[in-house]
């Protein structure tokens, strides 16, 4: 799964989601992209549940671009620990998502076969999406 190798600081506020995406809007690399219409952090495991549902249905003949990258950590508590005694132990990692963000990108397969891949995909996020295509008018 995706992680950073290593950031300045180990533990992150939890921060806000307010505005639409100003960067990573865009269709830069691929034909046919994935676009997020809500705020949310997606993890990880998320990201990477998409990817091998994307990669397994083009049987691995389409050039797919992940446009987005966890490197903020999300802290946890023990269970059953009391109050106090400072902030958890880093347990995950997710990509902070502002809607219009593009999630992912694929090129080199039919319009058909990137639509159906990212109607699988979508699946496996916890937000709405969109598909997109380059060149095509809003």
């Amino acid at each position: 799964m995706l992680s950073p190798k290593r950031t300045k600081y180990r533990k992150f506020h939890r921060g806000r989601m307010r505005g639409i995406a100003s960067k990573g809007n865009e269709l830069s690399f691929g034909n046919y992209g994935l676009q997020a219409l809500e705020p949310t952090w997606i993890t990880s495991r998320q990201i990477e549940a998409a990817r091998r549902t994307i990669t397994r249905y083009t049987k691995r003949g389409a050039s797919l671009w992940i446009r987005i990258f966890p490197d903020k950590s999300v802290t946890a508590r023990a269970a059953e620990s009391r109050m106090g005694s400072g902030k958890g132990a880093v347990d995950y990692w997710v990509a902070v998502v502002r809607p219009g963000t593009i999630l992912f990108e694929v090129g080199s397969v039919p319009e058909e076969v990137a639509k159906a891949a990212f109607n699988l995909a979508a699946y496996k996020l916890p937000i709405k999406t969109k598909f997109i295509i380059r060149n095509e008018i809003k």
